[in-house]
């Protein structure tokens, strides 16, 4: 995710030209409003164009289900074939998420984090969050926990403060946890405090050998204090990008590096302080799987580590599959994918879906986060060579909120596969890319994205009876029942 790479995104230009059995009514606020007339239907759908004329909405024609004969291709839904737990669904918090979302007028913001984290009706369920550990490139400025001034350090940790987030990630948080008690953080460092590095300087540069013990401290006393103002962090991953040096923070771990660092001094670290959170390997590109595969060589390391996160900024999603088949009793997450400024609504939502939501979930992973939730109309802030192009979510300018299609990538999930739901059987077709789910509530739930430059009609089976549906051209439905 950088401006020193190359957006993963396909543009295109795909006109949906028909919905899914709706008519021209649209809107784009959180899901709740509905087109057509209301009938009885044994499935609920939510539609998103790329046109795009309608945005998550619900329709309302009648699907039932049934065994008419008809000529349509069949995806076919099997919830007696089950494969991974899910996680959840969202997005990194960034400090300038914070910041832009902290601006707002007080109703404004409980309104918009009722809608993001709620569970009821008119929200989208975000239940995923990933933090940075210190700043990211997405935060005004460049900090850790622990700065000290040039030439001296600190390797008691005696300095160590979340000051630096105190007054808007963290209350922001403690307001979100409030919300949804149970969401679930990730937390990632994008750099070490410089006075630990080879080259003194918060871009590029390695940890110092020397100071691998005082890291592993510096996770402990973060969880710890996080702790302590009421945020349970989940899992950790010791290095965002440890690949990319090019950012503003940014580190380089090898994976060498990084399994000495979690077998030697993190794990025993945090076995030593009773800390249970999951310690995720890599945090990097798909093309790249050989990194948590030679850490999860080593066994020693490997009693440690949960599992292995991902980006697909280059590669394949396949890689997580192919990570997970090697090393079944661990898992695979999905941590990062950014919107660009430069990409268009239609490419970005047929994109991010097929891969991002749907391609992570077939290739088992637990979570499906996009980067960044909130940013200004100027894309920012960031840091002096941090992102200049990563589209938040929702841009919100003082209290105004536009919702880009970020949110409705995460909200098609988001808000119809909560944390416990397990991945299903669904079949797919040439054009047609399915997820599909079984809530801890027992309802089904099938995301489709249609690659196809035409509308398909097509029936979703289940238990021997069907329903017929049209989906447009490059759009996203999410289906229930």
């Amino acid at each position: 995710m950088r401006t020193w790479k190359a957006s993963a995104v396909l543009v295109s230009s795909i006109i949906a030209l028909f919905s899914c059995s709706r008519n021209n009514n649209s809107g784009s606020g959180p899901g709740t409003g509905s087109t057509g007339t209301s009938q009885m239907s044994d499935v609920s759908f939510w539609l998103t164009e790329g046109n795009p004329m309608v945005l998550f909405q619900r329709q309302n024609s009648a699907l039932l289900f049934g065994t008419n004969a008809n000529s349509n291709q069949f995806i076919d839904v099997d919830s007696t074939q089950t494969y991974q737990t899910i996680d959840g669904f969202g997005f990194t918090l960034t400090g300038g998420s914070a910041h832009v979302i902290s601006q707002m007028d007080a109703i404004s913001k409980a309104s918009l984090l009722k809608e993001l984290f709620g569970n009821d009706s008119s929200s989208i369920g975000i239940s995923y969050l990933r933090l940075s550990i210190g700043s990211s490139d997405l935060n005004a400025s460049v900090f850790s926990y622990d700065d000290m001034p040039l030439g001296q350090t600190d390797t008691g940790l005696v300095h160590f403060s979340l000051a630096p987030d105190s007054s808007e990630l963290i209350p922001l948080l403690q307001q979100i946890v409030t919300i949804n008690p149970s969401i679930k953080i990730i937390a990632t460092p994008w750099s070490a405090p410089v006075w630990m590095k080879d080259n003194n300087n918060s871009i590029a540069g390695s940890l110092l050998a020397t100071y691998y013990n005082v890291y592993a401290q510096y996770f402990v006393k973060y969880i710890q204090q996080m702790k302590l103002k009421g945020i349970s962090i989940d899992a950790i991953t010791p290095q965002n990008e440890p690949l990319n040096p090019n950012n503003n923070p940014s580190m380089v771990m090898q994976a060498a590096d990084e399994s000495t660092f979690i077998k030697n001094f993190l794990g025993p670290a945090f076995q030593s302080a009773g800390i249970t959170a999951k310690i995720i390997v890599y945090d990097h590109n798909c093309d790249r799987p050989d990194y948590p595969e030679t850490i999860l060589q080593d066994a020693t390391a490997y009693a440690f580590v949960n599992g292995s996160a991902f980006h697909l900024y280059a590669g394949d999603i396949s890689a997580l599959g192919q990570v997970h088949n090697l090393y079944p009793d661990k898992q695979v997450y999905f941590t990062e994918q950014y919107t660009a400024s430069t990409g268009d609504f239609a490419g970005d939502l047929d994109w991010h879906v097929k891969n991002v939501i749907i391609g992570s979930m077939r290739n088992w992973s637990r979570n499906a986060l996009e980067w960044n939730l909130a940013n200004d109309a100027s894309y920012g802030p960031h840091t002096i060579g941090g992102c200049t192009t990563c589209k938040g979510a929702l841009t919100i300018t003082g209290s105004s909120v536009t919702r880009n299609v970020g949110y409705y990538i995460i909200a098609h999930a988001s808000k119809f596969v909560p944390a416990g739901s397990v991945r299903i059987s669904s079949t797919v077709t040439s054009v047609l890319q399915t997820a599909a789910f079984l809530t801890p509530e027992q309802k089904k739930v099938m995301i489709i994205e249609n690659d196809d430059q035409a509308q398909d009609i097509i029936n979703i089976r289940f238990n021997g009876k069907w329903v017929t549906t049209t989906v447009p051209a490059g759009a996203v439905c999410t289906y229930v029942w």
